[in-house]
C-alpha cells in the first residue's frame, strides 16, 4: 500500500494482513533524552521555533485490577529531533506546559484526551493548538484511528509496537524504550504533515 497523494485516494481501513505485509518505519533521526536543566533549556529553544510538535506521553502498565499508575514519559518531536522527558527525573511541569499551552505551536498526536487528562493528575493545563489526528481522519470517514493503523494508511508503513507495555516507570529506559516512544511522537508529526498536504486540516486544530 503506496501513502495516497490526494485525499480521494487513501484507504479508509486496513486488514492485519496488508499491514503485517508493509515495510517496518522507525524514527531514525536524533533522540535527545532530556536529563539536566541545560539540556532542557535547548529543548525548549528547538521546540518553540516549531510549527508543529508530534505529542505523546507514556503510562507504565497496568495488568491488575486496581493498579492506577501517572504518566513516565513525555515525548515531543521536532524537524530536527526527539525529546523525551521522563517526568521522574526533573521536574518538567513548566516546560510542558509552556509548549502545549503554546498557541502558536500546533502539537500533533493520537488519543490526545487520555495523554492531557493523565498530565493535569500531575500538573495544571491549558492546552491549547491539539490536533488529534486520530478525529480529523474519522471525520473524513477512516474507519481505523489509532496511530499505527493511521501510519499504515497515511504513511504506508508499519510502526512495531513491541515495546509498549514495558515497563515506562524504569530509572534508565532501555534503547528499544527510546526508539519506541521517539517513533509514536516523530509519527504524529508525520502524520500532520500528511494529512495538511491532502488537505484535511482546514478544520484543525480541534
Amino acid at each position: 500500500m503506496s501513502p495516497p497523494s490526494s485525499s480521494s485516494e487513501y484507504h479508509r481501513a486496513i486488514s492485519r494482513e496488508e499491514l503485517a505485509s508493509l515495510p517496518i518505519r522507525r524514527y531514525e533521526g536524533e533522540i535527545r533524552v532530556i536529563a539536566t536543566e541545560e539540556e532542557l533549556t535547548r529543548a525548549l529553544a528547538d521546540l518553540r521555533q516549531e510549527r508543529i510538535v508530534g505529542f505523546d506521553t507514556e503510562t507504565r502498565p497496568a495488568f491488575r485490577k486496581g493498579e492506577d499508575y501517572l504518566p513516565c514519559l513525555v515525548q515531543l518531536a521536532t524537524a530536527r529531533a526527539v525529546y523525551l522527558l521522563p517526568l521522574q527525573r526533573l521536574d518538567f511541569s513548566q516546560a510542558v506546559a509552556a509548549i502545549l499551552d503554546d498557541p502558536r505551536i500546533v502539537k500533533a498526536g493520537v488519543a490526545l484526551a487520555g495523554d492531557l487528562s493523565q498530565l493535569r493528575r500531575l500538573f495544571p493545563l491549558a492546552p491549547a493548538a491539539m490536533v488529534d489526528l486520530g478525529r480529523v481522519a474519522k471525520r473524513h470517514g477512516s474507519l481505523q484511528t489509532g496511530l499505527r493503523n493511521l501510519a499504515a494508511l497515511f504513511l504506508g508503513a508499519r510502526i512495531p509496537k513491541g515495546a509498549r507495555t514495558t515497563n515506562w516507570a524504569a530509572a534508565q529506559l532501555t534503547p528499544a524504550q527510546i526508539r519506541y516512544a521517539a517513533t509514536d511522537a516523530w509519527a504524529g508529526r508525520e502524520l500532520y504533515l500528511c494529512f495538511e498536504g491532502l488537505g484535511l486540516l482546514k478544520d484543525a486544530p480541534d
